[in-house]
């Protein structure tokens, strides 16, 4: 009856005390959580949590459907494990590769529900910055990656031999410093907008951006800041001293520590997806596993986009 993900969600907001808390901590935006938290309320027929500005608290409703959702999960929980000891998921290593972006967002909480119901699996991390990822799973470095992709970009077929599965795609937004001129709006800003504009770019030769830097040329956005690194910590830090606005994908734009302003961009069409680099059928029992918790906690696709959308202005 129940969206075990969403069970989750509530669990975790009975935790935190916070929606955005709980976010951060299973990976989602705040936006996005919230829709779960709503689609829970609709299955449940009752308010489950009352907002308020210190956070959120659980209604009697909400309290009595946490309880029984944590059982519910560690009996989840159980079984996976009584399954992987069935699969031969007893011991043995799984080796994970992922970027920045998602190894500290996204990466986490899946590999600690991974770690739960197989703790005798010895995991191993290692930072591949796209698309390296892919590369990395073809040469058997890694069991599976965590990749991107962004628009507009011409896209390349995968190498023979492993499978690119999407899990979420979200827009690229704006990023100012807060009070910036731009972020004034309500409605999405067109792109031509930040024509003359100091535009802070990050890592424009990465063949994943370039073909976002290249659209954002020809309306007319040239870089005044460069950086060479195609992490997005150091852009967030630029923009919010008021060095100048970027394009950044809207998980960063959420998740960023240094205070920012978001706004949505016309057209729509500037878009990161993350995909999962594996070797389909002949992937490990403990990847296979582990595939299969990021497909249930982020396999949202095409529509990610709107539930991540973060608020314009």
């Amino acid at each position: 009856m129940y969206d075990p993900t969403r069970l989750a969600a509530l669990v975790a907001v009975a935790e935190a005390g916070s929606i955005t808390r709980a976010a951060a901590r299973l990976g989602y935006t705040a936006p996005a959580l919230s829709q779960q938290l709503a689609k829970l309320e609709r299955e449940a027929g009752a308010t489950l949590l009352v907002r308020h500005h210190r956070g959120a608290r659980l209604t009697a409703a909400g309290e009595l459907l946490a309880g029984r959702a944590r059982r519910v999960l560690d009996e989840l929980d159980q079984a996976r494990h009584e399954l992987a000891q069935l699969a031969g998921l007893s011991g043995g290593r799984l080796r994970v590769g992922t970027f920045t972006t998602a190894g500290i967002h996204l990466l986490p909480p899946v590999l600690s529900a991974f770690r739960r119901a197989h703790p005798e699996v010895e995991l191993a991390v290692a930072d591949h910055e796209p698309p390296g990822g892919v590369a990395a799973v073809v040469a058997g470095e890694v069991d599976l990656a965590l990749t991107h992709a962004y628009e507009p970009a011409t896209a390349a077929p995968p190498p023979v031999g492993v499978l690119v599965e999407p899990l979420l795609v979200e827009e690229l937004v704006l990023v100012t410093s807060v009070g910036h001129r731009l972020s004034e709006g309500t409605g999405r800003l067109p792109v031509t907008e930040l024509a003359g504009r100091p535009l802070i770019s990050s890592a424009p030769t990465h063949p994943p951006r370039r073909g976002v830097e290249n659209a954002l040329a020809e309306a007319g956005a040239t870089p005044a800041v460069v950086c060479e690194s195609p992490g997005y910590a150091l852009v967030c830090a630029l923009v919010s001293a008021g060095l100048g606005v970027a394009v950044v994908p809207e998980m960063v734009a959420s998740m960023a520590p240094a205070p920012l302003a978001v706004r949505r961009l016309e057209p729509a069409s500037f878009r990161r997806t993350i995909s999962v680099v594996h070797r389909g059928d002949r992937s490990t029992a403990a990847a296979a596993t582990l595939l299969a918790l990021l497909r249930s906690g982020f396999g949202r696709g095409s529509t990610a986009a709107a539930a991540n959308r973060p608020p314009a202005g």
